[in-house]
């Protein structure tokens, strides 16, 4: 019998996908009924709950042509052991351009799973990379047309 992943190594397992392009492997890292907090989101649901619905959303990244390399990590750990802190940045390349966005992820892992996550990501510099500024404005002033 083998020892579920510590969070770190699930974590690393997340970065190193989303560096790689891997977006159809990543929602594999999540429980089935894991949930994705983004605290921050303006143009999206700000909450993702269930393995099949973050694979739509990483599905949805893919589709944007983006490329994300992770840099700078630094994983702290937190008295809860199934809980990690990670900081990081992203140097992301995309239609728009390109731009480093400052992340922070709170995970909690289980069993080798991601059960929670709460992102914090710059979204003004990726929305930068994507060409999505105006759609980010427009969610900002509440024209959501």
């Amino acid at each position: 019998m083998s020892v579920p992943a510590s969070p770190r190594a699930v974590f690393e397992r997340l970065s190193r996908g989303i560096s790689e392009g891997r977006w159809h492997d990543l929602a594999d890292l999540y429980a089935e009924d894991a949930v994705v907090d983004q605290p921050f989101v303006s143009t999206a649901p700000g909450r993702i709950e269930g393995r099949e619905t973050i694979r739509a959303h990483f599905a949805g990244a893919a589709g944007m042509g983006l490329s994300m390399v992770a840099r700078d990590v630094v994983v702290h750990e937190t008295a809860d052991p199934e809980v990690i802190v990670a900081e990081f940045a992203y140097d992301v390349t995309g239609r728009g351009g390109s731009v480093t966005a400052a992340n922070i992820q709170v995970l909690r892992v289980r069993d080798g799973l991601i059960t929670a996550s709460r992102d914090y990501h710059d979204h003004l510099a990726i929305a930068r990379a994507t060409g999505g500024v105006p759609a980010l404005m427009a969610a900002v002033s509440g024209d959501r047309a």
